[in-house]
């Protein structure tokens, strides 16, 4: 019995103290509640739970008996030292922060940087970035075909020419002719016809070189005597001084022009090798082109491979058609300003007929420079006179061939924009000089049919990938007979 006050004081303490701790709780999940704090209400939550399972601390059980003090008071436990701040312990820290005033002004939550930036500014940086990469895969692309200017020309004539050839060899192989010889035969006959068209070129040159110089000293004498007599009022002694000065500028620079022989015996050997790679070019992809193309598409990724296969025959369709048209176009233009050229007597005419066959390689700048190279030919030898009748001559046929021979040959095979032709045409000269001028115009025709093509292709694979219709809206779309053309009465539909 001597026990029991202890025991019932001991047990009043606990009550206390618990009382005290859920009270303490509670203002903190109130305040945390206020504040809005998930993390404290967590907190408030773990601690009550905590605090529930808990009772009062009872004497006598274990671990939980606090001695007694002298006058037979239970000793308060450690919290209750620190909370008097009389024993060692030190004073915890507020485990939440209370709630700011109401009068406190709000602070809103700043916006997510993405959205912060408008959206017209940011589909321009994603089109901007996807333009700089273009640009350096293109630029980088440009270095290497520069370094390699000799083999990317030559195989891009062999690929005109192949496209010139192969309906022949497609012709042969009809006839049943073995695949090597009509190979054989369309090479050799193709390139046996080209090389005796240059030797005879070479041989007209040659043989009318004295008559034509002696001509033009004709030609410069009469052009000195009509600018002495015309309202220009130029002397003699002016003439003869821009003789002079002609002569002088020649004899300053003899070793650059003793350079520039020596490059052009350089270029004299590219040109050499450019034909000669451009040959045996030719005739393996005449004998070998589908075979060729086959292991390129091998090359491409399979998601991208079922379109290039596409595109590549329509590309091939197109550069044949526009090979075959402009090589018809050019034929009838020198014939025809030949024939002009021959009736009225200007010398060099079988030459600057195949001057102008070759010049109209080059859509619209071609037919100038050949037409007016005809021009100042006859004017220096034969007069003003024949020079107006020799341009009237390019004129019309040139009239003919943009408006009659060029829609009606090549047709809607090759679409491109005259604006297209001449910005084409100027950066290919710019790039590749003559070459880059006569590769440009077949590249980006069959560039528009390739683009044309993935195009239409990428727009019926999106049809389709999409799901079908059904219920009510697949009673608008269904197909449903024209009229007349129904089941008529008694007959059954096909099932």
């Amino acid at each position: 019995m001597s026990r029991l006050p202890q025991w019932v004081g001991g047990l009043g303490a606990g009550l206390t103290r618990f009382a005290q701790r859920l009270e303490d709780q509670r203002r903190r999940a109130e305040a945390a509640a206020a504040a809005g704090d998930p993390d404290e209400l967590r907190r408030a939550e773990h601690a009550d739970a905590a605090g529930g399972t808990g009772g009062p601390a009872v004497p006598g059980g274990s671990g939980a008996e606090r001695p007694a003090g002298p006058a037979g008071e239970a000793r308060p436990g450690p919290a209750a030292e620190a909370g008097t701040g009389e024993g060692p312990a030190e004073a915890r820290p507020p485990e939440s922060v209370p709630a700011p005033p109401a009068y406190a002004p709000a602070v809103s939550a700043r916006p997510d940087p993405v959205a912060a930036v408008p959206w017209g500014v940011r589909v321009a940086a994603e089109i901007g970035w996807r333009l700089l990469v273009l640009a350096a895969a293109l630029w980088v692309l440009a270095q290497v075909i520069t370094s390699i200017e000799l083999v990317v020309l030559a195989f891009v004539a062999a690929l005109l020419i192949t496209a010139l050839l192969q309906p022949t060899v497609a012709w042969l192989r009809r006839r049943r002719v073995p695949r090597g010889l009509a190979t054989a035969l369309t090479f050799i006959s193709g390139f046996v016809v080209m090389g005796l068209v240059g030797w005879f070129v070479v041989w007209q040159v040659q043989d009318n070189i004295d008559s034509v110089s002696s001509r033009i000293q004709e030609g410069i004498t009469e052009l000195k005597g009509w600018l002495l007599d015309s309202p220009f009022h130029v002397t003699e002694d002016q003439i003869n001084r821009i003789a002079k000065n002609l002569q002088d500028a020649v004899g300053a620079n003899t070793e650059a022009i003793t350079s520039a022989g020596l490059e052009g015996v350089t270029v004299v050997f590219e040109v050499l090798a450019g034909i000669l790679l451009a040959m045996f070019t030719t005739l393996f992809l005449l004998y070998d082109g589908r075979r060729i193309w086959t292991w390129l598409l091998k090359l491409v990724p399979g998601a991208a491979r079922e379109g290039l296969a596409g595109a590549g025959p329509r590309a091939w369709r197109t550069l044949t058609a526009y090979v075959r048209g402009t090589v018809i176009v050019a034929m009838i233009d020198a014939i025809f300003i030949g024939i002009g050229l021959y009736f009225l007597d200007v010398p060099l005419a079988v030459p600057l007929a195949v001057f102008i066959f070759l010049f109209a390689f080059i859509p619209l700048v071609g037919a100038v420079i050949s037409g007016a190279l005809a021009c100042v030919v006859s004017l220096v030898t034969q007069g003003v006179f024949t020079a107006l009748l020799v341009l009237a001559v390019v004129l019309a046929v040139q009239q003919l061939e943009g408006h009659v021979l060029q829609p009606f040959i090549l047709g809607r095979a090759v679409r491109v924009h005259p604006l297209a032709v001449i910005l084409s045409v100027a950066a290919g000269g710019l790039v590749a000089g003559i070459g880059g001028a006569v590769v440009a115009v077949p590249l980006v025709a069959v560039t528009n049919t390739v683009v044309g093509y993935l195009r239409a292709y990428s727009r019926e694979q999106a049809l389709r990938m999409t799901p079908a219709p059904h219920g009510a809206t697949a009673i608008g779309v269904a197909p449903t007979p024209s009229p007349g053309t129904g089941p008529t009465r008694g007959e059954r539909p096909p099932e």
